[in-house]
């Protein structure tokens, strides 16, 4: 196979591969993001503390998380039919790709909450704040570079599900190292093709590090000292209040 020939294939299915993991990822994060803060909300100590709901969401996400990738996508192949009109293609391999990656990603954020100074939340609560104000105005914008960092990882983890979907017509460059890399013996096709991964998720771990550390600099400016340090009154607004 020749330089040409190959580029004709590659663009094509890295195309597939950017389309399958980004929209897998925006729906993860739309649905696993408050999952993993429901999960630390209904915890023993949580502002809605309840036992028996959160056992319900841990068993469902553990189970949901022991199930290998490759299980999961025969498993919800009816319901993928059923969602997209087709089980084959980038298109229906987002189903799976979401439905495997929301548990794993609502255990990262669960552990990023849990990071969230105690002293902040109860704080906020002295206040009289809601655990709508708590979420928005605390736990979430503190635990952020802990949710960007759990977003990278899970979109590195898409993109290693996305080739296996590969192999079962889920199409992108894991269906192309499959069907020319393994099938047809293309073996120096299959290598730039992990080459080609690996180059895209370098790069994602790095711009997703780099957005790591300008969050966490940034809340090292002050946001904490804002919240917790009532603001100084002028003496000049004091004699207007008296």
């Amino acid at each position: 196979m020749t330089w040409d020939q190959m580029q004709e294939l590659m663009w094509p299915a890295t195309q597939e591969t950017f389309q399958m993991v980004g929209v897998a990822t925006f729906c993860t994060v739309l649905l696993g993001l408050p999952l993993g803060v429901l999960l630390v909300l209904t915890s023993k100590g949580g502002a809605l503390q309840n036992q028996p709901v959160n056992k319900v969401l841990g068993a469902v996400v553990n189970v949901a998380r022991s199930l290998p990738f490759i299980i999961l996508m025969i498993a919800l192949i009816s319901f993928t039919r059923w969602l997209t009109g087709n089980s084959l293609g980038w298109q229906a391999a987002t189903v799976p790709l979401t439905v495997g990656a929301i548990p794993f990603f609502a255990r990262l954020v669960e552990t990023s909450v849990r990071e969230v100074d105690r002293g902040l939340i109860e704080a906020v609560q002295a206040m009289g704040g809601s655990t709508w104000t708590l979420v928005r105005k605390t736990l979430v914008p503190e635990a952020l570079p802990g949710i960007v960092a759990s977003v990278t990882t899970t979109i590195i983890a898409l993109i290693g599900y996305s080739a296996m979907a590969g192999t079962v017509g889920g199409g992108g460059l894991g269906d192309l190292a499959y069907r020319y890399g393994y099938l047809r013996f293309e073996t120096t096709f299959m290598w730039i093709i992990v080459a080609l991964i690996a180059i895209i998720v370098t790069v994602i771990q790095l711009a997703g590090d780099l957005a790591v550390r300008r969050l966490a600099n940034r809340g090292r400016g002050g946001g904490r000292t804002r919240l917790l340090r009532p603001r100084a009154v002028t003496p000049d607004e004091d004699l207007v209040a008296s």
